[in-house]
């Protein structure tokens, strides 16, 4: 019996809370193959500034982080990933990646998100009110 071709991987979504956001450095909407926006959201935890970027610690019980939802094509993943520096020839370990329930437009979805490695955080000054681009 000849191997049956594997199914296409499905689209996942991924939530940012930095420079990935609109209009920040990185703007996940111009990178390719382009996103499709689901909509705001945020998550549990700690938000800290690490100079040009934050880094967020997720944490159940925790204060509001902002951010963004996006579907993305799975040929975007390597891309965030490279961004994140979880590949290539830099790849560091300062992040790591993660699916979490992520609350966006009054519903629950699965979603990637970059998490800081807590001792990139150590002596960083924590953004209270969880929102990157006021910071």
């Amino acid at each position: 019996m000849p191997d049956e071709p594997l199914p296409p991987r499905q689209a996942r979504c991924v939530f940012v809370y930095g420079t990935l956001r609109a209009g920040g450095a990185n703007d996940i909407r111009r990178l390719h193959p382009a996103p499709r926006w689901v909509g705001a959201a945020h998550v549990s935890g700690d938000l800290y500034h690490l100079g040009a970027y934050p880094g967020l610690l997720l944490r159940a019980g925790g204060p509001p982080v902002v951010g963004e939802v996006y579907q993305i094509d799975p040929a975007l993943e390597p891309v965030l990933d490279a961004i994140e520096g979880l590949s290539g020839p830099y790849a560091t370990d300062e992040y790591v990646k993660r699916e979490v329930p992520v609350l966006c437009n009054g519903a629950v979805l699965h979603c990637l998100v970059y998490e800081i490695n807590p001792r990139y955080v150590d002596s960083a000054a924590c953004i209270v009110h969880g929102d990157w681009m006021k910071a």
